[in-house]
């Protein structure tokens, strides 16, 4: 089965501008209900302007912060697909594509030391490829502003900390972040590995539908344990005050090693933004018998 990597750009360009215009159904289903409980008059009033600059910018076609991020493009690919070309090569015209062709502000600097000289096309992205089973390939684009980036920490916790200081670190990480990483919040907390792996895991938890809760029900248990303790910290939406400081708690853990517990929290903004696309492989077509033409 094959897939030609100029569909793959196509693809990336066309979720490029999706993300930064069409805020997911489950994030506004979950900012709405938020709207409908929340306690503070001016949380109330915040989340409901909230959904209307997201209805705005679904309607006008342009992007619901000004904030586009930097690009970050999961591909799931079948192990029974064959890419035509340079899938990363591919990747990367797309996002270029996507914010030149849907007028998206370009935040990306080519050094991030010195020169801090912006490359014009928001490139490189970031990429990260998972070969699973199939003859198909899914993409999805995460672009990640630094507001709630700016905000989101790591630590290499010893094992005798446990559950319980896990839970210590993601309090006080947003409880020290929150305000200024415009709540309310989905969080993403990534326990195991070591360093690199927890902080992959943190922002891949961001992918979950919000309120998704992890399989294993003790990390589910805790989920829901952790959302109660971030709410009753009273920051409330914009940092304001109120019931509502985020919509979810996501984890994802991955085995370590017998002397760490690495615990890596990445704090995502209200505008929760992801979109997500399906190219199937498709049989290549027999050439053998075409007549050249004259």
């Amino acid at each position: 089965m094959y897939i030609h990597a100029g569909e793959i750009e196509t693809l990336v360009r066309d979720l490029c501008i999706k993300a930064a215009t069409d805020l997911p159904g489950d994030v506004a289903l979950a900012l709405l209900a938020a709207s409908r409980k929340e306690t503070s008059p001016l949380g109330r009033e915040i989340l409901g302007a909230i959904l209307k600059n997201a209805e705005f910018a679904k309607e006008k076609g342009i992007p619901i912060c000004q904030d586009t991020g930097l690009t970050y493009v999961f591909l799931e690919i079948g192990r029974e697909v064959h890419i035509e070309g340079d899938i990363k090569e591919a990747v990367t015209k797309g996002v270029a594509r996507g914010y030149t062709e849907g007028y998206l502000r370009k935040s990306v600097v080519k050094d991030p030391l010195f020169r801090r000289e912006n490359t014009g096309d928001n490139t490189p992205p970031v990429i990260h490829i998972d070969i699973v089973p199939g003859s198909q390939v899914a993409v999805t684009v995460l672009p990640k502003g630094t507001g709630s980036e700016n905000m989101s920490a790591v630590r290499m916790l010893t094992p005798s900390r446990g559950p319980q200081g896990v839970m210590d670190f993601v309090l006080e990480t947003v409880r020290q972040g929150a305000p200024n990483a415009c709540p309310p919040l989905v969080v993403g907390v990534g326990v195991g590995g070591m360093m690199d792996t927890a902080s992959f895991l943190a922002k891949k938890a961001l992918l979950r539908p919000v309120g998704d809760s992890n399989c294993d029900s003790e990390i589910a248990s805790m989920e829901r344990m952790l959302l109660a303790a971030i709410n009753n910290l009273g920051v409330g939406p914009g940092g304001l005050g109120g019931s509502t400081t985020a919509l979810a708690v996501h984890i994802e853990t991955y085995p370590t090693h017998i002397g760490a517990l690495p615990v890596a929290v990445n704090l995502q903004c209200h505008a929760a933004r992801r979109a997500s696309g399906i190219l199937r492989g498709a049989e290549k077509p027999c050439l053998d018998n075409k007549q050249p033409s004259r």
